[in-house]
């Protein structure tokens, strides 16, 4: 359920990523306001899966499955929703994630031991695939999307950053590197485009338990890690987020009747850890 109601039915909106939890929730959220959603991942079964559950819920959605590290691929997945739902009016750029061969053991280097994997021993290979799961797919979108929405003189990109932008996080080099790098881009692309009428700006969430931190934050028998009483200690509201707590800004900066003056800024989504000193 939504949080409140904005009227998206005259927006055709591509969700990448949109196969992952915060994601679906995202693109279930803007087909409930009315909204056609084109279902982008690179899973072809998990785009389907999100798409049935929208239609089946009375909403319009059409799977595309697309790898949103290629320019090709995009634009065929632009072609499938404009086919069924004509020009896209607006862009959600949820791809994006980390990769283990580029996180660390040890928190700091005063930590390292035999055995563990230290920052001198981080892949070259998977500091470039973050680096491009997170900032070139977001470039590649908006460059596939974004012309159309110049050329009518209206649009909305909203990109997904994350609080690791505003504080990098140990363990986490190339994550925290390339989320600074999507809000860097947001502000840029904002200031590119605001002639055009399109709008872009950037949603930073703060600490979610999703499949894919799960193995930082819990271990096997499902107890909380030390790294999760960390990031409880340091959220003034001392827990984790949950996916709703993300929609009403989402919804938000989707409706321009509510934020059409809104450009080029990230909204931390964060229960105070951005706030707060530690003291």
């Amino acid at each position: 359920m939504v949080p409140f109601k904005v009227d998206l039915s005259k927006e055709t909106v591509a969700v990448t990523g949109a196969g992952g939890v915060l994601m679906s929730a995202f693109a279930k959220a803007l087909a409930e306001c009315g909204a056609a959603v084109g279902i982008i991942d690179l899973n072809p079964d998990s785009c389907e899966r999100v798409a049935g559950e929208i239609v089946a819920a009375g909403g319009r959605a059409v799977a595309a499955p697309a790898n949103c590290l290629s320019k090709a691929d995009i634009e065929k997945a632009k072609a499938v929703i404009e086919d069924k739902f004509g020009k896209v009016t607006m862009l959600i750029n949820g791809a994006g994630g980390n990769s283990p061969k580029c996180t660390t053991d040890n928190e700091t280097a005063a930590e390292a031991a035999e055995g563990m994997k230290t920052f001198f021993d981080l892949d070259e290979n998977g500091f470039k695939f973050v680096f491009d799961l997170n900032i070139l797919s977001a470039v590649l979108c908006a460059q596939v999307f974004a012309k159309d929405m110049a050329d009518a003189g209206r649009g909305n990109i909203i990109n997904i950053s994350s609080m690791n932008a505003y504080r990098p996080l140990t363990k986490i080099p190339a994550y925290s590197a390339a989320k600074a790098g999507v809000s860097n881009f947001t502000q840029w692309l904002a200031v590119h485009f605001a002639s055009k009428g399109v709008r872009v700006n950037a949603i930073a969430p703060g600490f979610f338990s999703t499949k894919q931190n799960a193995k930082l934050l819990f271990n096997d028998d499902g107890t909380p890690t030390a790294r999760t009483a960390k990031i409880l200690a340091h959220t003034p509201m001392g827990r984790f987020g949950e996916t709703d707590d993300l929609i009403g800004t989402l919804l938000w900066l989707a409706d321009s009747g509510a934020s059409g003056f809104v450009t080029g800024i990230v909204v931390p989504v964060d229960g105070g850890f951005s706030a707060y000193s530690g003291v």
